[in-house]
């Protein structure tokens, strides 16, 4: 009996029932405080890609290795940046990942003091060119098309946006030391909310993955999501995981995303980013940031 007691009191006791609507409505405050609070946030991240492309050249083969495919090479890059969250006067509460790029493959390009200021002026200017221009920047650093605005996703679940989606809790798993409720997701109706931009088209794909709330006050923990499109004759898979953790500044940021492009079945693009030293700043007549970073996300 004594074992018993101790083993439920680890486990936290008889788990409470919580509404499906109680969850939501936390997610949704959550999903409006990141709205209004991240453009005001600039942090550090670490971009780790992967990107896998086929052999250089075509080589003459005889015997058993005519009959061996190839092995693809397998190209790395490492980019650390300043990392923030800005909106275009064209699409008002929408918000875009921008960066500022320190350094790629450890050679520097900035100084991140530098990199953050001009991070923090780009995302507080009335000038969408010179946030298009940071935008564009980014692009040129990374092995393939980035795939980019993930950090973001909590803000598919605001208010308005919640309709979109049909939710089921399908049970209770650890994520860390925090035991999560797990609910299931799956875009209902309207505009798809995922989309790939490949030159000048622009691909949709119905959404569908999974939502982590923390057990005892419901905040976002984990988001991920898939889609799956039809390219030609090709089946294309694109995942991705983001991490939430509660900081200091009265709302959740993202302290990992990891994205994964698959096409039949195959991992060709991955990427992996960190994030860690949050500020937040404030622009009145210059820039100015708090003088303690948050701690390194969990």
């Amino acid at each position: 009996m004594a074992a018993l007691l101790l083993a439920l009191a680890l486990l936290g006791g008889p788990a409470e029932e919580v509404s499906l609507s109680a969850i939501l409505d936390r997610v949704a405050e959550e999903a409006e405080a990141f709205l209004n609070l991240a453009p005001r946030i600039i942090g550090t991240e670490t971009w780790h890609q992967r990107v896998v492309k086929p052999a250089r050249r075509l080589r003459l083969r005889v015997g058993a290795a005519a009959r061996q495919r190839p092995a693809p090479r397998i190209e790395e890059r490492r980019i650390v940046s300043e990392y923030g969250f800005g909106q275009f006067k064209d699409s008002p509460g929408t918000l875009h990942e921008m960066r500022t790029v320190v350094s790629v493959d450890g050679r520097p390009v900035a100084g991140q003091a530098e990199a953050r200021q001009s991070l923090a002026l780009g995302i507080t200017s009335d000038d969408d060119r010179l946030k298009r221009r940071i935008l564009s920047r980014f692009q040129r650093y990374g092995l393939a098309a980035a795939a980019v605005d993930f950090g973001q996703l909590v803000l598919m679940f605001t208010r308005r946006e919640l309709g979109s989606y049909e939710f089921e809790i399908s049970g209770e798993r650890w994520i860390g030391s925090h035991r999560a409720l797990v609910l299931t997701y799956r875009q209902r109706h309207g505009e798809a909310a995922f989309t790939i931009f490949e030159g000048n088209r622009a691909h949709r794909a119905p959404l569908r993955g999974e939502l982590w709330v923390r057990r005892g006050d419901l905040l976002p923990l984990r988001i991920s999501l898939s889609a799956t499109l039809q390219d030609r004759t090709h089946e294309i898979e694109h995942r991705a995981s983001v991490e939430y953790f509660p900081s200091a500044y009265g709302l959740v940021l993202p302290a990992s995303v990891h994205y994964q492009k698959l096409a039949d079945g195959e991992v060709v693009v991955e990427h992996l980013a960190t994030y860690s030293a949050y500020r937040m700043f404030k622009a009145d007549t210059e820039i100015r940031f708090e003088t303690t970073p948050e701690e390194d996300a969990p």
